[in-house]
């Protein structure tokens, strides 16, 4: 058998634990994670968080030897409950007649090649978890409940609704007021349980006739705003009226298949039906009363079986957003990311941390500071110097049980990809010329090389950098300028550019743009910086920039030099 796991990450921790459950609950069976996402608008990378946490546990397993399923329930049974905002292709107003319908009976935005609103999402998410190598088992609810499936649980859980009711009553007045978010919206954090359905539907309590767990779906206008107004235990007649249209009608539960369980019941009902191990949930459902809380009473209570382990996850946030915040309603999705990161970057995120922490995914300039961090990462797992912990990270992020995720072949840092980008404005044949000048030594000879970090860059670019932020290279020297300068300031361009030629390439160019103040200064070129030093520095660069872009900054200085090549260096430099 396997052996378990001596690494210290909280991965290997929880696979530990969710493989002595499941030989306790059901030796020699695959042992099942789980994860549910509701396709009610476009699913974040909040919701992300949901499959992860599972998938990195479940790969864990998977490379001990285990046989494992991770589950994905797609709840596009759901009932569509509002319209979100920011979607292509949708009239508020006109979707807004659909509310109370099932997802999957919701027309698809218009100019979708997808049959219905839920198989336009989930078919975008499929994608994303595709390129993320997450390997998992779908579900979908709406095929589940139409093809009668759970047939047996829905009459078990009518024929004890008087005990879930109990339950459930236990915390009906425990409800605590929602909290309002005070933070913009390129800063909020998205919620992580979003999914799931947990807000989406009530406990199935009210009507004159007492309470009943299952809601069907009219039979004229196909809405959940029904009411069950009697149910007969042994002839499984259940008689129920529309409130929206006012159609009603008695059906009998043993062959009728347009409704579903509630959610609080629905939730733990599917436990015990696919016998999860390990299903983790948002910090909202650890609170008296919620979903989880009640859905451990009523598994074990009314079905039979047992709560997953369930790890509660923090919320996700987003930096920055620029476009996106406008175009998309400010929740930004997981084929959002991958437009702007390699998949084994947003991977390492979710690795990185515990399920219980909070963290933030960049799409403004710390981005480029988050890929100095894995490009060190990685050359510290390669020469053996990484922390335990660290490396196991690296490791989930950069390959699953299956295999090696796609890689660029040579990772140039994401800031001179971007900067690069930035000058030349996305020009191949202006792109290689300097990504070759890099590294005379070992120069890059196709793009190809670069790829897909440098597409990234170049979509990150162009779609989260404000225009006003973008860099343009003057066309003629600004006159004016060079006409004012003092002896000091002309004589540290005229230093610079002797030395263009014997320093043209990234590391030369940056030895020679931080050793042009020590050498005026009259110290050796290698000398260490001091506070006085780092002025003159500043002042240099600012000059520099200003003849050069027309601003006090810009991109790094030694790549910005390079990619507006050195006669037009010359020309703008007054040389």
């Amino acid at each position: 058998m396997a052996q378990q796991s001596t690494e210290t990450d909280w991965v290997s921790r929880f696979a530990d634990e969710v493989i002595a459950e499941a030989e306790r609950r059901a030796p020699g069976k695959p042992v099942v994670c789980a994860s549910g996402l509701s396709p009610s608008g476009p699913i974040h990378l909040g919701n992300l968080r949901e499959v992860m946490t599972p998938h990195l546990v479940a790969d864990e397993i998977r490379r001990r030897g285990y046989e494992v399923r991770h589950l994905i329930s797609w709840d596009d049974y759901d009932r569509y409950r509002k319209v979100p905002d920011g979607v292509a292709g949708v009239d508020k107003e006109a979707w807004a007649e659909h509310i109370g319908k099932p997802l999957t009976a919701v027309p698809a935005p218009a100019g979708s090649a997808y049959p219905n609103w839920a198989e336009h999402f989930k078919a975008a998410m499929s994608e994303a978890l595709a390129e993320l190598g997450v390997e998992y088992d779908g579900i979908s609810q709406t095929e589940q409940y139409t093809a009668g499936v759970y047939r047996e649980q829905i009459l078990h859980a009518m024929k004890h609704r008087a005990d879930i009711d109990a339950i459930l009553g236990q915390y009906r007045t425990k409800k605590a007021p929602a909290k309002k978010s005070q933070k913009p919206v390129d800063e909020a954090e998205l919620e992580a349980a979003e999914g799931s359905g947990a807000a989406a539907e009530d406990d199935g309590s009210g009507g004159s006739a007492g309470y009943f767990p299952y809601k069907p779906y009219c039979g004229q206008c196909e809405k959940d705003l029904t009411t069950v107004t009697s149910y007969d235990d042994e002839t499984t007649e259940l008689a129920y009226t529309c409130t929206e249209c006012g159609f009603g009608e008695t059906v009998r539960l043993s062959e009728f298949n347009r409704g579903k369980l509630v959610w609080k019941v629905d939730w733990p009902m599917r436990w015990a039906y696919e016998g999860v191990i390990f299903e983790p949930s948002g910090v909202d459902h650890s609170s008296p009363g919620s979903s989880f809380v009640v859905g451990g009473q009523i598994v074990r209570q009314i079905f039979d079986g047992d709560q997953p382990i369930g790890p509660m996850y923090a919320f996700v946030g987003i930096s920055g957003m620029a476009k996106m915040s406008s175009s998309r309603g400010g929740v930004p999705t997981p084929g959002d990311a991958l437009k702007i990161m390699e998949a084994p970057l947003l991977r390492w995120l979710y690795a990185r941390r515990k399920p219980n922490q909070s963290f933030k995914i960049a799409f403004d300039q710390e981005i480029q500071r988050l890929y100095d961090e894995w490009d060190k990462l990685e050359a510290k797992v390669a020469d053996g110097t990484a922390l335990p912990a660290d490396a196991a990270a690296y490791a989930r992020a950069a390959r699953t049980a299956a295999g090696e995720l796609p890689r660029t072949p040579r990772p140039l840092p994401y800031r001179t990809l971007a900067s690069v980008a930035d000058i030349t404005a996305g020009h191949d044949e202006q792109t290689l010329r300097i990504l070759g000048e890099l590294d005379p030594d070992n120069p890059v000879t196709s793009l190809d090389e670069t790829r897909p970090r440098l597409a990234r860059a170049e979509y990150w670019i162009n779609t989260q950098v404000p225009a006003e932020q973008r860099t343009i290279v003057r066309d003629e020297p600004d006159a004016d300028l060079l006409g004012t300068l003092d002896e000091q300031s002309r004589g540290s361009l005229r230093l610079l550019l002797d030395g263009l030629d014997e320093h043209w390439s990234l590391d030369g160019l940056t030895t020679l743009v931080y050793g042009v103040p020590k050498v005026q200064a009259g110290l050796e070129p290698d000398a260490k910086p001091t506070p006085e030093l780092k002025v003159a520095q500043r002042a240099f660069f600012a000059l520099l920039y200003q003849l050069l872009v027309g601003r006090d900054t810009g991109p790094r200085l030694p790549t910005l030099l390079l990619a507006v090549g050195a006669d037009r260096v010359r020309k703008l430099l007054g040389g």
